[in-house]
């Protein structure tokens, strides 16, 4: 097949924030007069409009990337334009690895410097490997050098992106100290070193729920600005987010469907909030809580499962069925104490609500 055919954007799966909201980027730079940090693209007052969207003054309308709290955003912006880094924190499925990308592609234009963190991430993978062919070949030498994505940033003044910093090893971890302090990185091998270009910064994201695995020491603690990001206040704010980014999956994966019916999105993150909070909507029930974590992350994948079966399967409008099985899949996690908290829920809660009698038929089908 073409490479070149396979290279274009409309084959992508997914596009990188800066390629699928281009225009966006494009308008709000045509549009910011204010001043922009040292090789920034947009200055902080259109990097945070950008996030949380906005109308400019010549009618164009900037889609919200984040419906949540201003202020918290308006922190990470400010935070990148000092010599501190960015630490965001909350459990799975708070859009932190969103936010970063955004971040990162409103202020370099390229959300791509990424370093995923596992526990087998290495120092090379942080600071620089070596092509051993080269290496082998002619010694030691900048030709020989690869450099990782947070090297290539420093270089370029950009912004690197850490992906689940606390999964990384504690002494891999360190690595980062003098980086983040020094804003240099040396090369022992070559005597040598890379100085940070100005608009250099990194944006870390770690899981609340990984805390004890990897703890970030003290030194590094003091190198970062934390910003927790968490779940939706409201079912409100929820729902508008789950339907926001179905919608734009559902454009992405060009399903052959309807939007998704406001009532069904309403049920799921209704059931997510209520096991996640241990007491139903009206305060009269408690509720035991399933080990899974039921973010606002899963409920936008049991909607997104929903329509794809409503697309390829059903008629195209979704429907309590539609969802059953991925509700059960998403609750679920524990075959024997999470299945008696779902049945527990299903009867106290879900079969008393007259106008959720198919979703309880749906579940209970599912489950049988």
């Amino acid at each position: 097949m073409n490479r070149a055919k396979l290279n274009n954007q409309n084959f992508l799966l997914r596009e990188h924030a800066e390629q699928q909201f281009a225009e966006e980027l494009a308008e709000l730079a045509k549009a910011d007069q204010r001043q922009r940090p040292p090789n920034w693209n947009l200055s902080p007052w259109a990097v945070t409009t950008y996030l949380l969207g906005g109308t400019l003054e010549n009618g164009f309308v900037v889609s919200p990337k984040y419906i949540g709290d201003r202020r918290l955003i308006e922190i990470a912006v400010a935070t990148l334009t000092t010599d501190r880094a960015l630490l965001l924190m909350g459990i799975p499925g708070t859009a932190k690895s969103w936010v970063s990308e955004h971040l990162a592609a409103a202020i370099s234009g390229d959300s791509t410097l990424l370093i995923q963190g596992t526990a087998g991430t290495s120092e090379e993978s942080i600071r620089y490997g070596w092509n051993y062919a080269r290496l082998l070949a002619d010694g030691p030498s900048m030709e020989a050098l690869v450099a990782s994505p947070l090297m290539v940033a420093m270089e370029a003044g950009k912004i690197a992106r850490v992906e689940e910093l606390t999964r990384i090893p504690a002494d891999v971890q360190d690595t980062l100290i003098t980086i983040l302090s020094e804003k240099m990185l040396p090369i022992p091998e070559l005597g040598d070193e890379v100085q940070a270009i100005k608009g250099f910064n990194i944006i870390a994201t770690a899981n609340n729920r990984d805390k004890g695995v990897n703890d970030l020491s003290s030194a590094l603690k003091r190198r970062f600005n934390t910003v927790v990001l968490p779940l939706p206040k409201t079912i409100e704010e929820e729902v508008e987010i789950v339907q926001q980014r179905v919608e734009s999956l559902g454009r992405a994966l060009e399903l052959p469907v309807q939007a998704p019916a406001l009532t069904e999105v309403r049920r799921v993150v209704t059931i997510f909030r209520e096991l996640r909070s241990g007491i139903s909507d009206d305060g009269k029930t408690k509720l035991k809580s399933p080990s899974s974590t039921l973010s606002t992350a899963e409920a936008i994948s049991v909607v997104n499962s929903g329509l794809a079966l409503a697309a390829h399967f059903g008629d195209g409008h979704l429907s309590a069925k539609d969802i059953a099985s991925g509700l059960v899949g998403a609750v679920v996690k524990d075959p024997i104490q999470d299945t008696l908290v779902w049945n527990e829920y299903l009867e106290t809660v879900v079969k008393e609500r007259k106008d959720w009698t198919d979703l309880y038929r749906a579940c209970r089908d599912v489950g049988s």
